[in-house]
């Protein structure tokens, strides 16, 4: 009888280290779509390399047992192109997507998503936002198959104006931002914050101009000179932020600006050509973390000669990879089950993937553009970097959602 019960013991073990691993082995595809060409293929390009070196540098430990491999494909930027880009990758047997660079090509992916999975049972899909930062996307337009690895405009605005209020000198603000939906939610969610923390503070001007088409924004600084502003608060990103600044060198106006994207790909080389500048980023990161993510940082440097700024895709490949052994399975529609509610540790924290709007929540970071001292980290090799200066635990930017989950029956 002995001898029976620990043989069903044994047996019984052996079944659950199979099923734990049932998916070791396996190889995951993810298809990456964003700008590859066009006046954003530098940020694309970095971010595919980042996708796949976080991939690569997990895929030796994660608790899936799985090989993560990311594929690149050319959005360039459109909400077309992302649908013509999402059937390819559709047609390629791709389950996973991700894709940042856009609210537009976010919510035609996120539509396309949706659409695609309710029609075609056991071909599912699932879409990881890691950049596209439009409130809406997990509010009213919130979908079962989206996950978004980015703070919104709102979460990274009520944690960027906590920091403002407390600075006496910010009094006249120029609002510049690209005429799209991340642009407008830009300056909206900054007037309704500042509003109820510093009523006080005057916006003095406001500018929305086309993405990725103004070659000189001299016109730009000009208005912001004129207005007497005396603080900039800017959601641009890409070639849009590193022309500002260098226009902003150009004319010689040196005022405090405030940003969500000037550590990505060209705006610090920039930066750093006007010298000394008072420069801000609200996000869920920084350049002088240590451990895993500052290792793995630095090897991408010592590999790409290039800064990895994204680390969306470290929080993605992980949030996939604990799901993936939670849910014992590679299948997409067990894998978006797993993820609901789903805590990983990342290198700020536990984040959580919240249930009811698939809204990863975070800490955040305020950092702070100065010279690098020994040690940090020389970000675009400019003897620059960004300083952290103040966290703040999820709770602080964490926002309310109205989204009304509608999940599928089998969910």
């Amino acid at each position: 009888m002995k001898y029976t019960l620990k043989a069903i013991a044994i047996t019984a073990m052996a079944m659950a280290a199979g099923a734990a691993f049932a998916q070791k082995g396996e190889t995951v595809r993810i298809a990456f779509m964003d700008p590859l060409s066009g006046p954003f293929a530098n940020v694309g390009q970095n971010q595919l390399k980042s996708w796949q070196f976080a991939a690569e540098k997990l895929n030796a430990k994660n608790p899936a047992g799985v090989k993560f491999e990311v594929v690149g494909f050319d959005n360039k930027g459109s909400p077309q192109e992302s649908l013509n880009t999402l059937k390819a990758a559709i047609d390629q047997g791709f389950h996973y997507v991700v894709q940042g660079n856009g609210s537009g090509a976010a919510t035609a992916i996120l539509e396309a998503v949706s659409k695609h999975n309710e029609r075609n049972p056991g071909k599912e899909v699932v879409y990881l936002n890691y950049a596209a930062v439009d409130p809406a996307l997990t509010n009213e337009k919130c979908d079962y198959w989206h996950f978004r690895l980015d703070a919104d405009t709102s979460m990274k605005m009520e944690a960027l104006t906590t920091f403002m209020k407390d600075q006496p000198k910010v009094k006249n603000v120029f609002l510049i931002n690209q005429n799209y939906s991340h642009g407008h939610q830009v300056a909206k969610f900054f007037k309704d914050a500042i509003a109820r923390k510093r009523p006080d503070v005057k916006i003095v001007g406001e500018d929305l101009h086309p993405i990725g088409q103004v070659k000189d924004f001299a016109p730009y600084v000009a208005k912001i000179k004129q207005s007497g502003a005396d603080t900039i608060v800017t959601g641009n990103w890409g070639q849009d932020l590193t022309l500002l600044v260098k226009a902003l060198n150009d004319a010689g106006l040196k005022i405090p600006m405030y940003t969500y994207y000037a550590g990505v790909t060209g705006t610090p080389t920039a930066l750093a050509a006007g010298g000394d500048s008072e420069v801000y980023v609200v996000a869920y990161g920084h350049a002088n973390h240590t451990g895993e993510i500052g290792q793995i940082a630095n090897e991408f440097n010592k590999k790409f000669k290039d800064d990895y700024y994204t680390y969306a895709t470290y929080n993605g490949i992980n949030l996939l990879s604990a799901a993936m052994a939670k849910a014992q399975s590679t299948n997409p529609v067990k894998v978006a089950k797993a993820m609901e509610g789903l805590s990983v540790k990342s290198f700020a924290g536990d984040v959580t993937m919240r249930a009811s709007d698939h809204q990863l929540q975070q800490a955040m970071y305020i950092t702070k553009w100065q010279k690098a001292k020994k040690g940090e980290y020389s970000v675009e090799n400019t003897g620059y970097t960004f300083v952290p200066i103040k966290q703040m635990d999820p709770y602080v930017s964490s926002t309310p959602t109205s989204c009304q989950m509608k999940r599928p029956s089998a969910g």
